[in-house]
């Protein structure tokens, strides 16, 4: 088999067979087929689309690339999260500590940086010491002692995921619903779970903005759970502005650990209310509560009990963070520069376009451009306001950090286009939609 007929039949429309799938997956783990010959596929892939079978196939195919997790003798039922994207998106560092409250086991595969969204292993990297990259063995040995782990893909898990993610990230690929489904299963499929919350989101700040593609993409992502055996439900949530109020890397941890610690802020309520619910429905399908509103009702139960926050704190020290950064949060986010970005006219904050938010926090040096570039710790905004407040000409809208000055000006830019003020309120989009499962 040759990749170039590959790439040729996918250009030309045509349904590639379980085998073709297959060699191309491997190919990408094994690094037999070059880069620009897996860039082709992927665009072509992108063009044409996926069937159904076709993302069956590359989802298995990218499944069993590489080890899989073992959780023989347990004695828990494993269940994830995962969200499509966004900006702001910090509800693994909640739903995780406060699912494994319940009794839960959360084996979490994570990510980085990609596109305008922010990478919760670049998060978890910001606290001095933390490592992401365990073996399974360590990942399991983190569990036995606090229920949850937070890791990235080892060398040897879904290694065909790992070329092209990071490829489709330099070709203009990401935004497939076929691929998206396919690598987001793969990775969450190869912790051998019991269930798995997808968060797909939907709005200016999502890759898929458009709802009835987003749908479609949680349709596909249930589908494929499902028919693995693992229960799967998908929540769909708007990404219309920034999720809480900190976008970055640090500052997201910070405010993930003002919640646990049982503050609230008033421009944190949607990151509280939106990782309950995902704590809830983590729950309900791990089968210790008979619904998620009862599954609900225990993560917030384990949030003010103080035993969420416990089990954070065990899962950093165990995978090698510094404890002394979480007591104090505010007092460890030393950023260089600092810069209040205002409003230039009186009126309300009528529209956010949410993905122009996204580019100017990876600018201020919160993302990378392409694939192995470090990212500033301390660099991202707070934002000061939220859709359909009142604004008054002067107000501080965001408050902008950066570790060097001249990286303020395009972020200033792209805020002033992505935030619009206008003379009359308009509706806020709701945080939280329609629930979609296989029943």
């Amino acid at each position: 088999m040759h990749a170039i007929d590959v790439i040729r039949k996918k250009r030309d429309g045509a349904e590639l067979t379980t085998e073709e799938i297959r060699f191309v997956a491997e190919g990408a783990a094994r690094q037999t087929i070059p880069e620009a010959q897996l860039a082709a596929w992927l665009m072509a892939a992108w063009i044409r689309g996926l069937s159904r079978r076709e993302v069956a196939d590359l989802t298995a195919a990218m499944r069993y690339s590489g080890e899989v997790f073992d959780h023989a003798g347990l004695g828990k039922p494993t269940v994830d999260k995962h969200s499509t994207g966004g900006v702001g998106d910090k509800t693994s560092f909640l739903v995780a500590p406060l699912a494994a409250a319940a009794g839960v086991a959360v084996p979490m595969i994570s990510g980085r940086a990609l596109g305008h969204t922010g990478g919760t292993l670049d998060k978890l990297e910001s606290i001095p010491g933390y490592r992401t990259q365990l073996s399974l063995t360590e990942a399991r040995a983190v569990i036995d002692l606090c229920g949850a782990t937070i890791i990235g893909q080892t060398r040897n898990l879904v290694p065909a995921d790992r070329v092209l993610y990071d490829l489709r990230d330099r070709t203009g690929t990401v935004e497939s619903p076929w691929l998206i489904c396919a690598s987001i299963m793969s990775k969450k499929l190869a912790a051998g779970l019991n269930g798995l919350v997808l968060d797909v989101k939907t709005g200016s700040g999502a890759f898929l903005k458009d709802p009835k593609q987003s749908r479609f993409l949680a349709e596909l992502m249930v589908e494929t759970g499902e028919r693995s055996g693992t229960r799967t439900a998908a929540v769909m949530t708007s990404m219309d502005q920034p999720l809480g109020r900190m976008a970055g890397n640090w500052i997201e941890i910070w405010e993930s650990i003002e919640l646990l610690r049982g503050e609230r802020h008033p421009l944190s309520e949607d990151l509280r209310e939106l990782s309950l619910v995902l704590a809830g429905w983590m729950i309900h399908l791990s089968g210790k509560a008979a619904t998620a509103d009862e599954g609900r009702a225990m993560a917030e139960a384990r949030l003010e009990d103080g035993s969420g926050l416990r089990i954070f704190r065990e899962m950093v020290a165990a995978q090698g963070g510094e404890l002394k950064a979480l007591d104090e949060p505010e007092k460890f986010h030393q950023p260089k520069f600092r810069r209040e970005f205002v409003a230039d006219r009186a009126g309300y904050f009528a529209f956010c376009d949410c993905e122009l938010v996204g580019w100017a926090v990876q600018r201020l040096g919160a993302g990378r451009e392409k694939a192995g570039e470090p990212v500033a710790a301390h660099a991202g905004l707070e934002m000061k306001v939220k859709l359909g407040n009142r604004i008054e000409r002067g107000q501080v809208l965001a408050e902008l950090f950066a570790d060097e000055e001249s990286r303020f000006a395009e972020p200033e830019a792209l805020l002033r286009r992505a935030l619009a003020i206008r003379d009359e309120a308009a509706d806020v989009p709701a945080l939280i939609g329609e629930v979609i499962t296989a029943q």
